[in-house]
């Protein structure tokens, strides 16, 4: 099938299926006498792959040493799983770290709601945020 007809059962646009021919995720297709790519018919089946693998937060790179590891023969479930794994801990640093600013915004509005813009003055740069700033220690307030 012709590059269009891909990128319309893909649903992705001709641009985004060359891309991942450039980027190692998609083979080079046999091309027609008239030089026109041939896509073979598991081409939808990889783009699919890929999206759903990008989906789930893989990296090129990462969906690049899946599908090396598959042409390859090897059953890339070990990888897979080292990778999904690797991911699912990120996330929940992540999560760990956004809860600790979501508490830290939180305490920095409680404090926005009852301080008078008037108050601002002297030598604070803003007394919502400096109200827990000592010159000797830095910030009080997460970092």
């Amino acid at each position: 099938m012709r590059i269009g007809e891909l990128a319309s059962v893909s649903g992705l646009t001709a641009k985004t299926i060359r891309f991942y021919e450039q980027a190692g995720l998609l083979p080079d297709p046999p091309r027609t006498p008239g030089g026109y790519r041939d896509y073979p018919p598991q081409s939808s089946t990889r783009l699919a792959f890929i999206r759903e693998t990008q989906s789930a937060g893989l990296t090129l790179a990462e969906i690049r040493s899946i599908l090396t590891l598959r042409d390859s023969g090897e059953a890339p479930c070990a990888h897979v799983t080292d990778l999904i794994q690797e991911h699912l801990g990120d996330i929940e640093a992540r999560m760990a770290e956004l809860r600790t600013t979501r508490a830290a915004l939180r305490t920095l509005a409680e404090r926005a709601a009852t301080t008078n813009p008037s108050s601002c003055t002297g030598t604070d740069i803003c007394r919502i945020i400096g109200a827990h700033i000592d010159d000797n220690e830095g910030l009080s307030v997460a970092e």
